[in-house]
């Protein structure tokens, strides 16, 4: 064991490859998990309005994050471990089910090599470190919500507040920032959306954004610290205002959509991982 790591830690290339491989092999249980998550909550709160009702529970059979197996959505039938195969099988296969052929979508194999890049990126940032595992756990969530967001409008407690107790876990011993900062940032990051959205409620009638939002930028918090949370909210709206003009002039957003603000947060925070201290410098230079 002692010598793997020397042998790890000793070649670059054979760390990245490492790395890449769990990327992958993590990307895969994400597709799961932006699968899968969305539906049992959906049960979960189908359940709990029939309690509430007095009404009979429905006898269903297991659903979550490990059973049932996974199966074509076309056919039913059940896949295999050859068919599971990150990236790989999908490629071997042509991006077609292996028994009835029908299309595969693409988001499955681009998850796991989003997935990949992540991890690659983080050892890339900050090497061999306690602060690559972090970054990349950090990394992997995010993606995870912001696909869950873009497809259903909704940021999980499920993922957000796991992500904010662990900021805060990791900053005991000041990983990032030091527990005075993240406490704050965890407060604040919660408070300042808050704010706006009632602020906006009040005046417009109409809400802007979810509860999901305040506690994505609170766990941000927790991570970075109170000083990453002006800079992250200043990249997100500028993000999320361009992505949401070129929808419009592309005809793809109209009245009736809604543009999430997760994913637009989730990216700023995913920079602020990277580049935290140029964001900083870029934030100071832009308010002096």
């Amino acid at each position: 064991m002692v010598a793997l790591s020397h042998w790890l830690t000793a070649d670059s290339s054979a760390l990245y490859l490492v790395v890449t491989l769990l990327g992958l092999l993590v990307g895969s249980f994400l597709n799961v998990v932006i699968h899968r998550l969305p539906l049992m909550l959906q049960r979960d709160w189908q359940q709990e309005c029939a309690e509430l009702n007095g009404q009979p529970l429905a006898d269903e059979p297991a659903f979550n994050l490990c059973a049932p197996r996974s199966r074509c959505p076309h056919c039913q039938h059940q896949l295999s471990a050859l068919d599971n195969i990150p990236l790989l099988s999908w490629l071997w296969l042509r991006g077609r089910c292996r028994y009835c052929r029908a299309g595969v979508s693409k988001r499955y194999p681009l998850v796991e090599l989003f997935s990949a890049a992540l991890a690659a990126l983080a050892l890339w940032r900050f090497g061999a470190s306690p602060e690559l595992l972090a970054a990349m756990l950090f990394s992997w969530v995010l993606l995870c919500m912001t696909l869950i967001d873009i497809d259903h409008l909704l940021l999980p407690d499920n993922l957000t507040l796991p992500l904010l107790w662990l900021g805060l876990l990791l900053n005991i011993n000041e990983l990032f920032v030091s527990l005075h900062s993240a406490v704050l940032g965890a407060a604040l990051g919660y408070g300042i959306l808050w704010s706006l959205y009632w602020l906006f409620k009040l005046a417009t009638g109409k809400e802007g954004m979810g509860y999901g939002d305040f506690k994505l930028l609170a766990a941000i918090g927790a991570w970075f610290g109170w000083q990453a949370l002006l800079p992250v909210l200043l990249l997100a709206s500028l993000v999320g205002s361009v992505l949401g003009l070129a929808l419009m002039a592309s005809k793809r957003l109209g009245e009736d959509r809604v543009l999430p603000f997760g994913p637009a947060l989730a990216l700023a925070g995913w920079l602020y991982l990277l580049w935290g201290e140029q964001m900083m410098g870029w934030y100071w230079n832009m308010a002096l």
